[in-house]
Parts: structure tokens; sequence; C-alpha cells
């Protein structure tokens, strides 16, 4: 059996074939979309303020509108943009019936071993986290998402993050820079650097 046209392809290419594919009640496509898009889906749940079982949830109801509205996607090849909008809409949707703050994200804090260092290094490392996490919730909303779906995306990707943030792709750059320059500021005002 030959492999589906998407397995050669990348990035927006591949998500536009794969749903094409999925329109026509490919399983393997819908796979492949899961697959490659829910960790997007996921960091734009948790960007914004839900905890590990609000954003689980909302990533569920994502994937459920998409696959219930297949063909509302008007446009294949902005595929990452639409994931990103509706989880958007559905994680404030859900962050209006609940009060979060914001906090260390969970995936983040189980990666750290904590038994690997001294009480001394983990007194150091968890201030300068919470002065990071505190200057970076001081930046703009903007910034805070091209930031966020930067480190996701990476630069391969600054087309996909260019559509989700309606922004030209050759600024995706310059502004991260200018979003970093003020993250620094801030953290120097924070006392320090990272």
């Amino acid at each position: 059996m030959d492999e589906p046209e998407w397995h050669a392809l990348s990035g927006s290419d591949r998500y536009a074939a794969c749903l094409r594919a999925a329109r026509t009640g490919s399983r393997e496509a819908r796979a492949a979309l899961v697959k490659d898009l829910t960790p997007l889906v996921w960091h734009v749940a948790r960007g914004n303020g839900l905890d590990r079982t609000n954003a689980e949830d909302v990533v569920q109801t994502v994937w459920l509108a998409l696959f219930s509205h297949i063909a509302a996607v008007s446009e294949p090849r902005a595929l990452a943009g639409w994931l990103i909008t509706t989880t958007r809409r559905e994680a404030r949707r859900v962050r209006g019936r609940i009060d979060l703050q914001p906090r260390l994200i969970d995936e983040v804090a189980a990666v750290i071993d904590q038994d690997a260092m001294d009480p001394a290094e983990q007194a150091v490392r968890a201030d300068r986290d919470n002065r990071l996490w505190r200057a970076f919730t001081q930046l703009p909303g903007k910034c805070q998402e091209l930031l966020r779906l930067t480190v996701l995306a990476g630069r391969a990707e600054y087309r996909m993050v260019a559509d989700a943030l309606h922004m030209p792709r050759g600024s995706i750059g310059p502004t991260r820079g200018r979003c970093l320059s003020v993250l620094r500021e801030k953290l120097d005002i924070e006392g320090g650097s990272a």
C-alpha cells in the first residue's frame, strides 16, 4: 500500500493534506493531525491560564469541534491558525467559569528532577523561575502569546505563528526580539537576569 501524500510533507502543507484526507474519512489522517497538532493546542490552552485538568478538557473540546465541523475550515493550510483561535476562545470560556492565578506549568515542574539539586540550588532556581514568570506575566498579552508560540513551533514554523497571530511573517523575528528585550528589562527590575 502506498504511503499517504502527507508523509513526505511538513508544516502547513502536511496539515492541509491531512485535513483533506480526514474530510474523506481517513482515520490515519485524523490520527496524524491529532499527533502533530495536540502539543500546539495543549500549549495554547495552558498559555491561557488553565490548569492541567481544564486544559485537557479544552484540548478534547477543540478536537471534537474540528472533527464535528471539519468542513468549516475553509482554508486547509490555515488549520493551525484555526486550532489556535478555537483553543484560545474555548480556554477563555472555561477560564471565565473558574478563577485561576498564573502558576508554573506542571510539565515544567515535573521535568525538574528535585532530587538532583541540593536545597540551596533549589532555592536559587525557584527564585529565578518566580522572577521570570512574574516578568513574563507583565508582558503585553501579544508578546506572551508570540513567545509561547515561537518556542513551541520553532523558527521553521514562523509562517504558522504569523498566520495565527495575524502578523506578517517577516515581523515575527523582530517582534520576538523586542518582546525578549522587554522581558530582560522586566527581569532586571525584578532583581537580576535569569
